[in-house]
């Protein structure tokens, strides 16, 4: 039998997962909760759940589901998802996993005395371009790696109530976009040892824009960019000794990369079904499949470590939530 989901949340993000699951070839859609039992059922509807909860409490007790997808606003995640893995279920948090890595430390250390699978719902890394491109890496393709840079950015109108620009849902560029970049460059050059950025603020006082440079242990380097206020490239880069390897627009849903050695270049096509929310909920079943509490694809300590340069950049540009 094939993993029996929850989404807890109905907002846009779950419908999205919703949609991926139809292309997880073992997942169920079980159930959806929601604080309204009338926006559950609605959901229900519109998307084939099996069951529809008007509370969170109700999900997350539920026997008919195993895995439980968190989808609310940043400033809930660590609340949801410690309710869902005190109550025995295995999550999969959409990112930013927390507000910050004070936060996300309690919901590993949550996961851990609970014995149950927690994983940080960053979709990125779970597409096959992005496995692939973590095979040329390791095997040497492109020499030692020596530059990464990434950017994210898209245009929003300015609505002060808004997620994107209100403290009190954890607005701003970085943790609503920023962390796709920050979590590419964790992902080919691991834990920076230096931090530095500097960020234009919105009215409401959160990141509109920013820019930042990551060092790490053995001298390289990482420069991104991310953005509320105008569209950006979407590429990631990343250079090496020998070549380079460029992901193609958009990096964070990638299909294709361009790999370049010398005069050689190759272009790596990998399309798929679906929107691509299958991918990561295929790995959360494949790691409980494996008896694992995290995946070895977005571990533990690797979230924490993201959520700590986010932390360490906020710290410069002197930004706090109110939830802090």
């Amino acid at each position: 039998m094939g993993l029996r989901w929850g989404i807890l949340g109905c907002g846009s993000i779950a419908g999205q997962f919703a949609r991926g699951l139809a292309h997880a070839p073992r997942a169920t859609l079980a159930a959806v909760g929601s604080r309204s039992l009338e926006k559950a059922e609605k959901f229900r509807t519109e998307h084939g759940a099996g069951r529809a909860f008007g509370s969170y409490e109700e999900l997350a007790a539920s026997g008919e589901v195993d895995a439980i997808y968190v989808a609310t606003p940043h400033p809930m995640h660590c609340d949801d998802t410690l309710l869902c893995l005190n109550h025995g279920k295995a999550v999969l948090c959409e990112k930013p996993f927390a507000i910050n890595a004070s936060e996300a430390r309690k919901m590993v250390e949550a996961a851990r005395n609970n014995q149950v699978l927690l994983m940080e719902a960053m979709w990125t890394r779970c597409f096959p371009i992005m496995v692939r491109l973590r095979e040329e890496l390791a095997a040497g393709r492109i020499g030692d790696v020596r530059f990464v840079s990434a950017d994210f950015g898209f245009r929003a109108g300015f609505d002060p109530k808004s997620r994107l620009f209100d403290p009190a849902l954890g607005g701003g560029a970085l943790l609503d976009v920023g962390v796709y970049a920050i979590s590419f460059a964790s992902m080919v050059l691991g834990k920076p040892t230096a931090v530095a950025g500097l960020m234009q603020p919105a009215p409401t006082g959160v990141d509109a824009q920013s820019a930042f440079v990551l060092a790490y242990p053995n001298g390289a380097m990482a420069s991104l960019f991310t953005s509320v206020e105008s569209m950006t490239p979407w590429e990631a880069t990343v250079l090496g000794t020998e070549g380079k390897i460029r992901v193609q627009s958009p990096f964070w849903k990638p299909s294709r990369m361009t790999i370049t050695v010398g005069d050689t270049e190759e272009i790596v096509d990998l399309p798929y079904e679906g929107n691509g929310y299958q991918f990561e909920a295929m790995e959360v079943e494949s790691c409980m499949s494996q008896g694992l509490l995290e995946s070895p694809v977005m571990p533990h300590d690797e979230t924490i470590s993201i959520m700590e340069t986010m932390d360490s950049l906020r710290s410069q540009w002197g930004l706090r939530y109110p939830s802090e």
